[in-house]
């Protein structure tokens, strides 16, 4: 073989591996994007010391931000507890950043001055301290009052909401009130499972998604349900579910929604690493619609599915 083959075999070999790197999926499980200031966050079940954040300006392309700690939006030293750090979900509300997210399956809140952290809590506890509880998310509605909704161990994993104090951090236990459980044929594959919720408002009507089965269940998907008030009581779509095993990818869910630059409704989610691998899991985002059939707005996601990649 001449120089100018070798070159030029080497020159594939480079190009080769450029391409495989620039192909590897977000590794994110839980996975919310944050849009601010033209740019966009995504943050996630990942990291074994915290909260992983990853930084787009395309919704394509992401890579670490380099204004990070070992691409860390949160830090165990930082927070309560040292371990099991899962579905953050972040908000800019009055100049400050929030982030909600589980620890130690405690529900908890952080805050920091920028989107990449460093989140901290001034009192390093939960924001429920004598029940286990996991998947935090904050509806703030037009009104300015905010609520919480998140999963309690009270029917295998089952949905519950609360108003918050005007701190946003501090749960009236007064108001804690139920919204889903397993109740749907579709749910029952494996293990009692209604998790990861997320509320939207559209047209006066407050819509909540929402993911049945074992994560771990290649048959995991996202329904929805809807209500007149926001504190329910909540009616889940009877022909749930509305993503699950979408083309290729199997275990889709814990999913969120988000506007893009555009203002386009999006829906981010997680899935399987493969039909035969769970972990790492990753990134997905799709649209969202509202369709009207006999006169009711039906949630419906777009059959194109973006899948994210990592650019290091």
């Amino acid at each position: 073989m001449n120089n100018k083959k070798i070159l030029l075999a080497f020159l594939s070999i480079f190009l080769f591996l450029g391409i495989a790197k620039a192909q590897e999926p977000v590794p994110l499980g839980d996975p919310f994007i944050l849009y601010f200031e033209g740019n966009y966050y995504a943050y996630g079940t990942h990291a074994k010391d915290g909260i992983a954040v990853f930084i787009s300006d395309d919704l394509q392309s992401w890579k670490v931000p380099a204004e990070t700690a070992n691409g860390l939006a949160l830090h165990k030293a930082d927070v309560y507890a040292d371990q099991r750090f899962w579905a953050p979900e972040v908000y800019f509300v009055n100049g400050r950043f929030y982030m909600y997210f589980s620890a130690d399956e405690h529900i908890c809140v952080a805050t920091a001055d920028s989107p990449l952290g460093p989140f901290k809590q001034e009192i390093k506890k939960p924001m429920i301290e004598d029940e286990k509880c996991i998947d935090n998310s904050l509806f703030i509605d037009d009104d300015g009052k905010a609520y919480l909704s998140f999963v309690r161990f009270t029917d295998g994993n089952a949905i519950w909401i609360a108003e918050l104090e005007d701190d946003l951090i501090t749960v009236k236990k007064e108001t804690i009130s139920p919204c889903l459980h397993v109740s749907q044929a579709w749910e029952e594959v494996w293990a009692r499972v209604n998790e990861g919720s997320f509320i939207v408002k559209h047209k006066g009507k407050y819509h909540m998604s929402y993911s049945a089965n074992h994560y771990m269940s290649p048959m995991y998907g996202v329904g929805f349900a809807t209500a007149d008030k926001v504190m329910g009581p909540w009616k889940k779509y009877e022909r749930n579910p509305i993503l699950q095993k979408p083309g290729n990818l199997v275990g889709v869910g814990h999913s969120s929604m988000f506007k893009d630059k555009n203002g386009k409704l999006r829906i981010v989610f997680h899935a399987h690493n493969s039909e035969i691998e769970i972990h790492p899991r990753t990134m997905h985002i799709g649209t969202v619609k509202f369709v009207k059939k006999n006169g009711e707005e039906i949630m419906k996601i777009g059959d194109k599915i973006l899948t994210p990649e990592l650019i290091n």
